[in-house]
């Protein structure tokens, strides 16, 4: 109602559209007015989107004056898509043109992809009480793009509820709509055409993503998984004194290798800590990637070994302002044996010694009780007995370290696993099966040692006794 009180009056006539708008209401009023009084459209070139769509404000300030680039990017609808990678020849050209074309500006940056829009509205307001502004929904926004691809938002009913609109007037309206596809159904041969050309679309498409990744990827030989760690040493929090590093390096067990050139140890900058909560917290944001191969041995050698998977260890040290260190915490961790994300929180300790005199010394001249060997943290490469003793060696619980590390594992097997789809006793189960056959083994060892008591407890019992329960039985 709003547009046929404006455009009925050739007064408010301005561009050729309100002219054609203005004839085809007369036309309407002759015919008997309209049928349908609450329902109507507004298209791209009406003042509806001229006012609601050009004026995008960044923020939700009432006294925004939008600024010229936001003006100017109003109308760019998407980023140029099929543009070509630059060529290294081609970097010879100026980096930044001042003065660009029209034509640089469409080939180069970005595009004006042809959209037409047209929104449905609804007049939502009392009887009697029509064509006012405040009363104006949208009910559907339906946009075809030059590609032929419409976007109706928001979606057809279906099986779903209706929409609801609830208005904030004295009454508090609420009115419901559905939003039903009338088309007429496609033939078949339509149907089939149309699903033919989408055929042609993504095998094209796949050809293209294809062109573009290549197939030149350097697959692992079988019974080899390459485990790729992609690491973050985030923060060090809990310490005693300021100006933290981390010194690292991972440990490869047997039947692990690494390139030549890997480098497996690291150590952060120096880094001074701030207060979070009651914490000193030192925020290193400190990357490392590390890759290597595990290389599975003959089945026929080790038939029940489970693979051992490489170690982190590290150690936080501190630096004063004469450049002397002080060892705050060990820690240590075992890569994660799952593909995907990892947070991981591992609390540390130092070697202590007894008295005020150690702590004295720790605090004027530096130095403190360490490791020679950092893998004395868990158990040493070098031991081969059966038991590790560490009676008598005194420790303190100092802070925590905080590791993110992205995990992906690359071997044959998963895709022998996903083409067969059957379970094979390869590196895949060695490896994805890892806490599951522990868990196994454990079970046999329980049971392997109950069983042992039980012979020994017989073993120890008179042989009148045990003849007796036989003969009985």
């Amino acid at each position: 109602q709003f547009e046929v009180d404006l455009y009925l009056n050739e007064s408010a006539c301005q561009t050729p559209l309100d002219w054609q708008y203005h004839e085809e209401i007369q036309k309407l009023e002759k015919a008997g007015g309209r049928k349908n009084c609450r329902i109507f459209t507004y298209t791209d070139h009406d003042r509806f989107t001229n006012l609601e769509e050009l004026c995008q404000k960044v923020t939700d300030l009432d006294h925004e004056v939008p600024s010229h680039l936001v003006e100017r990017m109003a109308n760019v609808r998407r980023r140029r898509q099929d543009r070509r990678p630059v060529e290294a020849s081609s970097l010879k050209t100026k980096i930044i043109t001042w003065e660009p074309s029209e034509e640089f500006i469409k080939n180069s940056h970005v595009i004006n992809t042809p959209v037409q829009t047209m929104y449905i509205m609804g007049d939502l307001g009392p009887y009697g009480k029509l064509g006012h502004r405040e009363y104006e929904n949208v009910l559907c926004t339906i946009k075809v793009d030059g590609n032929g691809v419409i976007t109706v938002k928001p979606d057809f009913t279906g099986t779903k509820g209706a929409y609801r609109i609830e208005l904030d007037g004295e009454k508090r309206e609420v009115w419901e709509y559905t939003i039903e596809n009338a088309s007429a159904q496609v033939q078949p041969e339509e149907e089939e055409r149309e699903q033919r050309v989408f055929r042609d679309l993504y095998g094209r498409h796949r050809d293209y993503l294809n062109g573009r990744v290549g197939s030149d990827f350097e697959m692992p030989l079988p019974g080899t998984l390459r485990l790729f760690v992609n690491g973050e040493i985030v923060s060090a929090q809990g310490y005693e004194y300021d100006n933290l590093y981390v010194h690292f390096f991972v440990e490869l067990p047997n039947q692990w290798s690494s390139s030549p050139f890997q480098q497996l140890s690291g150590v952060t900058q120096t880094c001074a800590t701030k207060t979070v909560g009651w914490d000193n917290v030192a925020y290193f944001c400190y990357p490392f990637t590390v890759e290597m191969f595990y290389t599975q041995e003959d089945e026929g050698v080790v038939p029940y070994s489970l693979p051992q998977w490489p170690v982190l260890y590290f150690e936080v040290l501190s630096l004063d302002f004469w450049q002397r260190y002080r060892v705050e915490g060990y820690g240590s961790l075992v890569l994660p044996a799952s593909p995907g994300v990892h947070m991981l929180t591992i609390p540390t300790w130092r070697p202590a010694e007894l008295g005020t005199v150690a702590e004295m010394r720790r605090f004027f001249i530096g130095g403190s009780p360490e490791l020679e060997d950092l893998t004395y943290i868990r158990v040493p490469s070098t031991f081969k007995g059966k038991h590790l003793s560490r009676f008598g060696f005194r420790t303190e619980t100092t802070g925590s370290v905080t590791f993110r590390l992205y995990c992906l594992q690359q071997s044959k097997a998963f895709l022998e696993n996903s083409a067969l789809r059957q379970r094979m006793q390869s590196v895949l189960d060695r490896l994805g099966g890892f806490s599951q056959q522990s868990s196994v083994y454990n079970v046999l060892e329980a049971f392997q040692r109950a069983r042992r008591r039980m012979q020994e407890a017989r073993e120890s019992l008179p042989q009148d006794l045990i003849s007796t329960s036989t003969s009985t039985v």
